[in-house]
């Protein structure tokens, strides 16, 4: 028996910035519960896909009725494979995430899609998809219940944690453009000024001659 789970979510930037803060989400506010991300491999397919896998360390505290059934060393934190693959032809990026601890006690596999909305090109849609499942006889029902009460907490955290890095990153670019303008600007101003000093000077040199 397998719990199954499906959302739809929206981001309000483009395809390309939340590629780039798909990589830089962590750490925010709303990811303390990740302690490392490692990079297992990373290669550029023939077709110029970016493909990628993760290993992600978190804390997953276990209710205590779940404990009894985890080793002491393994009830605090959980590894996490990550694998996407980024196509840039068709503007999409795909994930797929699993964890490999204590795995035979409850299974989380999630999937997600991301691309452009077709109602706004300047938006983001994703698609999640997760499958949860456990194996424990007479407690894969109360398991599952579990895994899934938490995973739907995890997606509004996710999503703020996205929205968190994306408005972030923008500001910072935004901040670097003012900042680029503001320095043209300066230079415009020092060079019309020098331009009118020596207009000024020349002037007065001419005065004096006459």
């Amino acid at each position: 028996m397998v719990k199954y789970f499906c959302c739809a979510g929206l981001l309000k930037s483009t395809w390309d910035q939340v590629c780039v803060a798909f990589w830089q989400r962590y750490p925010n506010p709303y990811s303390n519960h990740v302690l490392t991300e490692d990079i297992i491999f990373r290669e550029v397919t023939p077709a110029n896909c970016l493909i990628s896998r993760r290993l992600l360390t978190k804390t997953s505290r276990a209710p205590r009725w779940m404990e009894r059934y985890l080793p002491k060393h393994m009830a605090s934190s959980a590894y996490i494979i990550e694998d996407s693959v980024v196509d840039p032809q068709k503007r999409t990026m795909t994930t797929l995430t699993w964890n490999i601890s204590h795995a035979r006690l409850m299974s989380v596999e999630e999937r997600c899609e991301y691309r452009i909305n077709p109602e706004n090109g300047s938006w983001t849609e994703i698609k999640r998809e997760a499958w949860i499942s456990s194996n424990i006889y007479g407690l894969s029902r109360a398991i599952q219940e579990f895994g899934l009460a938490r995973f739907k907490t995890s997606v509004t955290k996710t999503m703020k944690g996205f929205e968190y890095v994306l408005a972030k990153i923008q500001g910072e670019t935004l901040s670097r453009s003012l900042a680029e303008t503001a320095t043209e600007r300066a230079r415009e101003t020092a060079l019309a000024a020098k331009e009118k000093a020596k207009d000024l000077a020349s002037h007065a040199q001419k005065k004096q001659y006459v």
